[in-house]
């Protein structure tokens, strides 16, 4: 599979374009939907299964099957929680959260900066939430939902 060029890469061709077109006839944009992502970090990462996610995630199955199916979207906290199950690094992570429609973790944001210092250091979504809980920030994985 080709490597997709950095966003920040395509934006500095875009602005130094002279029109869109320019720009656009370049072929750089696509339109990607999440669960064809998700499939395709799925397939990067040499045999693991949905139901792994599942279980490094903690989310119901039938969510995380319905988010695969590309019937639902995850909310912000969900998204996170698959990209922990994904084994994400912080650029899949933002792309995941992207695809999903929601915001991107933010580094001025306590409980992001600790969540993005966890996925940086390779933690699982267990030890994030020690991380969160240690520091009073909310966790990501609430049994009781």
């Amino acid at each position: 599979m080709p490597t997709e060029k950095l966003t920040e890469d395509l934006l500095k061709r875009l602005l130094g374009a002279k029109s869109p077109e320019e720009y656009l006839d370049q072929g750089e944009t696509l339109d990607r939907e999440l669960d064809g992502y998700l499939h395709q970090l799925l397939d990067e990462r040499e045999g693991m299964k949905r139901a792994d996610v599942v279980r490094a995630s903690k989310l119901n199955s039938t969510v995380v099957y319905d988010i695969f199916g590309g019937k639902s979207l995850p909310g912000r906290d969900h998204a996170i929680m698959l990209a922990f199950g994904l084994h994400c690094n912080l650029r899949e992570t933002q792309r995941l959260l992207r695809l999903a429609g929601v915001s991107e973790l933010w580094p001025k944001n306590r409980r992001d900066a600790v969540i993005i210092w966890c996925v940086e250091n390779g933690l699982t979504l267990d030890e994030c939430d020690k991380e969160l809980w240690r520091l009073d920030e909310e966790t990501l994985f609430d049994p009781e939902k």
